[in-house]
């Protein structure tokens, strides 16, 4: 969780002023970005829809976020796999992906970051992760990001026993494929 706190902290801080869309994707409780923006310097310039199916985690997240007073931050219960959710937020400056690629099968993940290149604005960044228990999947992952367009700006060791990336995309955004399913959760008790 302080991996990815720590890029979330470093791609807020690296945006130009102005206005910040965030997206996150299964976001749970939302923990990996609210309690960044809770004393961030920009948590009012931000306007962030974490989407989270489970209504007992999404209740959480948006009480936490109400608590913060984060008033632009959204929290909804529904199926984040559908790019509907996104359609009038993308491409964002941040998209987190986090908790979702070990719980996936491969052809999904390949498919999830084929959408970050329609979710992500240009200069923006993707944070993801994906244990790192065989097949270790993250050097693959970093493969299909850079063919899209983003560059590694971090990566996890690969001793440190978890998989956290985060990548900015330097390319144009593709249009948002409004109706798709980005992926099918099969579940994985290691991510």
């Amino acid at each position: 969780m302080r991996a990815v706190q720590a890029q979330v902290r470093a791609a807020l801080d690296d945006r130009p002023p102005g206005p910040l869309r965030v997206l996150s994707l299964c976001a749970g409780q939302g923990r990996d970005l609210l309690e960044v923006l809770v004393d961030h310097p920009r948590r009012h310039d931000v306007r962030a829809r974490l989407v989270e199916l489970d209504p007992r985690n999404a209740a959480i997240a948006e009480a936490t976020s109400r608590a913060a007073g984060l008033t632009g931050v959204e929290v909804l219960t529904a199926d984040a796999s559908l790019t509907d959710h996104y359609r009038d937020l993308a491409p964002a400056d941040l998209v987190l992906v986090c908790g979702v690629f070990g719980n996936i099968s491969d052809e999904d993940v390949e498919r999830t970051v084929d959408h970050c290149a329609q979710l992500c604005r240009t200069g923006g960044t993707v944070i993801w992760t994906r244990h790192r228990g065989a097949p270790d999947l993250v050097p693959l992952i970093c493969d299909w990001f850079e063919d899209r367009g983003f560059t590694r700006h971090w990566l996890s060791a690969p001793d440190a026993g978890f998989g956290v990336g985060a990548h900015r995309f330097h390319a144009t955004p593709r249009p948002l494929a409004v109706g798709a399913r980005m992926f099918t959760f099969v579940g994985n008790p290691d991510d």
